[in-house]
């Protein structure tokens, strides 16, 4: 059965991580995505390794594992941008094609004569989306920026990690590059709302995507706070700031989340550990008073919580109806009952003979289901079939363009580990030529 976005071809002139999220979300939804890839060196994210790929003999590819994550269900094509043949090609590809998403430094598809205004005016009904640090305007619109710098200047690492005044105090970005994720999914949000609006308008527009903006957008709920009060908010690990007790605990042998939104489940919680005096104490009755008094509550409730194991606490805490949970790592994610259940891991076969496993889309459809059809391409996989299927163009004009290094086909490229291959610096990159 077809996706839901069939019928639309998206031209990804992305890398790295926030674009690359963002087609493969529309990728998994069914749209027709043409990834286009420099020669010789490809996706940013193809030598960030190890780990690398491995094909059908267990020997390591030139493709690193982290380029797996955002890349599954599209066709590659390996374009010389620099050139004027293959500018050329890229302003055929974006006659044909709904989408264009790209994520390179302000003003630099201007000089290659692929900038929106330019190819507005070849098809007015492109819908062209532009992913940038900070924005197509602005004092800041021109510099290059990494997730790492969004999460210090959007101000989440100034609230996420230990307080101050404890152990390993101090700002803390997230492990993940939270940042290009979110501004992946607004970005593909914000396409399909101009999809939909193509519907009656029959025309474009371009979308202006920045991860400052998604950043300091995803610290609402703090900021509005600030708003109201005035009172800058501060790290507080893994406690909540408005609500206790709703944070991890020690046990007998590891740690346990225990989440109480409301006094009634409080209360439960309470009657578990059989301390009922903590909710008639008049320092610990209400929501108030639990925030304000929080340091004697957490004493006695990890005087408690230690008594016994992690897996006694999960096994009671459910039975009696407190919100709880395990701190899992990966390992034990991919062996937990729901996640086996729900088929999160999925395997793909690869075009270098071997497999590849990557992480299902949380999207669940009840009547165009997605479809994880495609593994993540090598880089050029696809140009000889795009060429042909999509321009139109013959072999001989297929292989004069291969001879003159416009292009690049999988074919010519090798596939095992390599000199092709690099070190790269841990931190996730805004994309950027």
């Amino acid at each position: 059965m077809a996706g839901p976005l069939s019928n639309l071809r998206v031209l990804d002139l992305t890398r790295v991580l926030a674009g690359p999220w963002c087609t493969q979300m529309l990728a998994d939804l069914g749209a027709d995505v043409v990834k286009v890839e420099r020669p010789r060196n490809g996706d940013d994210t193809r030598h960030w390794g190890p780990p690398w790929v491995k094909d059908g003999d267990g020997e390591e590819t030139a493709d690193a594992a982290y380029f797996l994550a955002a890349n599954r269900n599209k066709r590659s094509i390996a374009i010389d941008l620099a050139s004027v043949e293959g500018q050329a090609l890229v302003r055929e590809l974006a006659l044909q094609s709904d989408i264009l998403v790209e994520n390179y430094k302000v003003g630099d598809l201007a000089r290659y004569g692929l900038s929106y205004a330019e190819l507005r005016k070849l098809n007015p009904r492109l819908v062209y989306c532009s992913i940038t640090g900070y924005g197509q305007d602005g004092p800041y619109a021109d510099r290059p920026g990494y997730d790492f710098i969004f999460q210090g200047e959007g101000g989440l690492m100034s609230i996420n990690g230990e307080a101050d005044d404890k152990p390993g105090g101090g700002p803390m970005k997230t492990s993940i590059a939270v940042t290009d994720i979110l501004t992946g999914l607004n970005a593909a949000i914000a396409i399909l709302a101009a999809v939909e609006s193509r519907h009656s308008s029959g025309t474009g527009q371009h979308i202006d995507l920045s991860l400052l903006d998604t950043m300091v957008h995803f610290g609402s709920t703090q900021i509005v706070n600030f708003f109201a009060t005035g009172e800058i908010p501060r790290r507080c690990g893994n406690e909540s700031p408005s609500l206790m007790p709703y944070q991890t605990f020690p046990t007998a042998d590891g740690h346990v989340i225990v989440a109480c939104g409301n006094d009634g489940q409080y209360r439960k919680f309470c009657a578990l550990m059989g301390r009922e005096d903590l909710t008639t104490d008049a320092l610990y009755s209400t929501v108030k008073a639990r925030n304000v008094n929080r340091r004697g509550l957490q004493r006695e409730i990890d005087m408690e919580m230690r008594k016994q194991t992690s897996a006694y606490w999960l096994a009671h805490l459910s039975g009696a109806g407190v919100p709880n949970g395990p701190i899992n790592d990966y390992e034990q994610v991919f062996q937990h009952p729901q996640v086996v259940h729900r088929e999160l891991r999925v395997d793909l076969p690869h075009a270098s003979g071997g497999s590849v496993s990557t992480v299902r889309n949380p999207i669940r459809l009840s009547d165009t289901p997605i479809d994880h059809r495609l593994a993540p391409p090598q880089r050029g996989q696809h140009t000889r079939e795009i060429l042909a299927e999509i321009l139109g163009k013959d072999a001989q004009t297929i292989q004069m363009l291969l001879g003159a290094g416009v292009i690049e086909s999988v074919d010519g490229q090798r596939n095992a580990a390599s000199s092709e291959k690099t070190t790269s610096a841990p931190e996730v990159a805004m994309p950027r030529p």
